[in-house]
């Protein structure tokens, strides 16, 4: 099939059957590989449909040159959003926390981003301060907030949760992280409204704890993405899964063939732990990007807790 642009091949991902790591084998577990997007990530979804909204809004003029957007990221929905800004000739500004890992930067250097450091103790929400900062006090940028936009969640209820209900209809839990809710809120009201009896389960590192890419609700942020989509009510089940598990699970995903980034092997860890504790059922999850991007991590390679070590001061995922 030919296609006009690289922006057609954002969305109809793959699903693949990982069942061999359910511990039950009553459960089946099928994972959804968003790294087979164009920028490489589950995040290419949101961009493209933040900026397109944006420009049927009128925010962004198509065609203008010099129109500068800025984002804070700590790195998948910024690369989204140079990949389309390179493709549509806007500027992109990325406030990037400073302890990402060094793929994350050259990725958005290559597409023509602008980084603007944020300290990295203060990790992604640090970063969330910053960008709001600087969009306050340069009124002609314009802040797309992945955090707040409507469009991030409606990205996944238009494209995400159709495509998981076509190829798998017979689906009873959904399971996915907590970042900036998106996914959660946009795939699990559509699947909600076909089948209310679908569970919804979200993974969330512990708080205080950096499972970066996810974020844990009770360090006191909380994306409006959330409260807007009436996450409290929408979710069925928080799981708590810590940096150890989620670097344990990133590895085990090579057993069916899968190399993910480290969120993924969290929220693999809850899609395991919610298959040991339902009787019988099946479990979509999502793998939120590739390996590749984190190769100078050591994350599959180093001993186990020398990365979960390292992990406290470089933001892997």
């Amino acid at each position: 099939m030919l296609h006009s642009s690289i922006l057609e091949l954002v969305g109809d991902t793959p699903m693949v059957d990982v069942s061999n790591l359910s511990p039950n084998p009553k459960v089946k577990i099928y994972a959804k590989l968003e790294g087979q997007n164009p920028g490489g990530s589950i995040k290419d979804r949101i961009a493209l449909n933040m900026i397109e909204e944006a420009e049927r809004d009128g925010i962004l003029k198509p065609g203008v040159p010099e129109q500068v957007l800025i984002e804070p990221s700590s790195g998948n929905t910024g690369i989204g959003l140079a990949l389309v800004c390179r493709l549509k000739g806007y500027r992109l500004k990325i406030v990037l926390p400073s302890n990402v890992s060094i793929e994350r930067k050259q990725l958005l250097q290559i597409w023509g981003a602008e980084i603007i450091e944020s300290p990295g103790s203060e990790g992604s929400n640090g970063a969330v301060r910053l960008a709001m900062k600087l969009a306050s006090e340069n009124s002609s940028w314009v802040f797309l907030y992945q955090y707040a936009n409507p469009a991030n969640p409606m990205a996944h209820y238009q494209s995400t949760g159709p495509e998981i209900f076509r190829d798998v209809p017979d689906i009873t839990h959904f399971v996915a992280g907590l970042g900036t809710a998106g996914t959660l809120m946009g795939v699990g009201r559509f699947l909600k409204e076909r089948n209310p009896q679908i569970q919804l389960w979200a993974i969330e590192p512990p708080s205080g704890e950096m499972v970066d890419g996810l974020r844990s609700l009770d360090d006191g942020y909380i994306p409006p993405v959330f409260t807007d989509n009436h996450g409290a009510e929408l979710l069925d089940r928080k799981i708590v899964v810590g940096p150890k598990e989620s670097i344990v699970w990133t590895r085990r995903l090579l057993e069916v063939g899968v190399f993910a980034g480290i969120s993924s092997g969290a929220i693999m860890a809850g899609a395991v732990r919610c298959a040991s504790t339902i009787d019988e059922g099946v479990i979509v999850t999502v793998v939120c990007d590739g390996g590749w991007k984190y190769l100078s991590t050591q994350a599959w390679t180093a001993d186990v807790d020398e990365v979960v070590e390292k992990a406290k001061s470089t933001i892997y995922f």
